[in-house]
């Protein structure tokens, strides 16, 4: 679910969202279809001011920024559709052949990695206004964590069943796994999105052996 462009799929979220004036709700529509077409970064205020037939100030005096103006649009989105998301891309990885914990992180990864090319300058955005913006993480991650972390937690408590996993509390493995993996996701397309020269594979089985010689008991699935 989800796993090509967040912006197509916003485009229909917009339409849906009655909650704006009628004003706000044709800045939204257009801006959300004309970042679809032609990326965030190629888009202009003034081409959004234009098909939503108002002038480029309103957009200014409801929004402040182009930033903002986005994140009007996706945090509602995420909110209304993000349990969905996050149940479909773990079911979707889990269908999967996952015979141990590792072929988990490799499927999830390659799965995230692939969403994250796909919508690259929006998860910049969100991640860049999180770091700085107090207000919006407080209010986001709760809510992302509500999301994920029932949903990895369960799967942890397969695989130390298994025997796979280090007999550590699973909140303390989901944690360091949530810093390793966010931290690479974040380091890898926002704060240094031009300094990887591993291949894909590579890297993702590089993060794989660094989990694994953090939480892993070195034991192979039977």
């Amino acid at each position: 679910m989800f796993k090509g462009s967040l912006l197509e799929a916003m485009v229909a979220h917009a339409s849906e969202n009655k909650k704006q004036t009628d004003k706000q709700q044709k800045i939204l529509e257009s801006a959300i279809r004309i970042f679809a077409e032609k990326g965030y970064t190629n888009t202009s205020t003034s081409e959004i001011a234009k098909a939503a037939g108002v002038a480029e100030g309103t957009i200014f005096r409801k929004y402040g920024t182009k930033d903002n103006l986005l994140l009007s649009v996706i945090v509602p989105f995420l909110k209304d559709l993000f349990p969905a998301i996050a149940e479909g891309v773990f079911n979707e990885v889990m269908t999967k052949d996952i015979l141990s914990f590792e072929d988990f992180l490799r499927a999830f990864l390659k799965n995230r990695i692939d969403f994250f090319n796909e919508n690259k300058e929006i998860f910049q955005i969100v991640v860049k206004e999180m770091l700085y913006n107090t207000e919006l993480r407080n209010e986001m991650l709760p809510f992302f964590l509500e999301n994920v972390s029932p949903r990895i937690a369960k799967i942890i408590n397969v695989f130390k069943e298994r025997g796979e996993l280090a007999d550590f509390p699973t909140r303390t493995i989901q944690k360091m796994v949530f810093t390793f993996i966010g931290g690479y996701f974040v380091s890898n397309f926002v704060l240094l999105p031009e300094n990887g020269t591993d291949s894909e594979d590579k890297e993702i089985e590089n993060i794989i052996r660094f989990v694994m010689n953090g939480v892993g008991t070195g034991k192979k699935p039977h």
